[in-house]
């Protein structure tokens, strides 16, 4: 799929191509009457801190991800939702930066969905492109397996998010179809470091439980 058409969410799209059974993505959108839990770049800051030295994911400012009903009120749960935001955010921090071997990458990511992440990036920065505007994650859904294993699936609403390219700043601005909605299936791992790293993931474009 070219670059110019796959693109348009930055993580979410990015993730896409790590190993999931889908497609590209378009991005997210502010819905009303959904919660209001939102975050750039730390989607649960109450949950537990690990003693590995994060890295700093500051995006641009016209670059903003959302994520709702991203706490649960359980210490575990919310470290591995909190983590899987995290990788999300990583994505969309290599494309502003233009760095396919971004350390956030590899600290929030590994197995397939790293390499694939990797991948995608650079495809998206050497088509001279980057990412504008709002994704939403939402719906989250957690199953912790036993210490070390989870599993998560979630939402984005990408209707919001577009191309935009790295020299000229021009904004691509495309319209939303039910495909700027997609249901994100991943495994997640505990590292030595108390890290849960996304280590697989599927995708499922224009997934009924996701189009609003």
């Amino acid at each position: 799929m070219p670059i110019a058409v796959a693109f348009a969410a930055t993580s979410a799209l990015l993730l896409t191509g790590c190993g999931g059974d889908d497609g590209g993505s378009k991005p997210g959108d502010e819905i009303a009457g959904a919660d209001t839990d939102k975050s750039t770049a730390s989607p649960s800051s109450g949950a537990p801190e690990v003693s590995a030295e994060r890295p700093d994911m500051t995006l641009p400012e016209d670059v903003e991800e959302r994520f709702e009903g991203w706490k649960t009120g359980d210490a575990t749960k919310d470290a591995v939702l909190a983590d899987a935001g995290r990788a999300q955010t990583a994505v969309t921090y290599a494309v502003t930066k233009g760095d396919p071997k971004s350390p956030a990458l590899s600290f929030y990511q590994s197995g397939t969905a790293l390499a694939g992440s990797q991948d995608w990036v650079k495809g998206i920065v050497d088509a001279g492109l980057t990412y504008s505007g709002s994704v939403r994650y939402f719906a989250p859904e957690i199953s912790v397996f036993d210490k070390e294993p989870a599993g998560v699936s979630y939402c984005a609403d990408e209707s919001k998010a577009y191309n935009k390219d790295r020299k000229t700043n021009k904004v691509d601005k495309t319209p939303a179809t039910d495909d700027s909605f997609v249901l994100y299936s991943t495994r997640l791992e505990k590292n030595d470091e108390g890290v849960w790293q996304t280590t697989k993931l599927e995708s499922e474009r224009g997934n009924k439980k996701c189009v609003q």
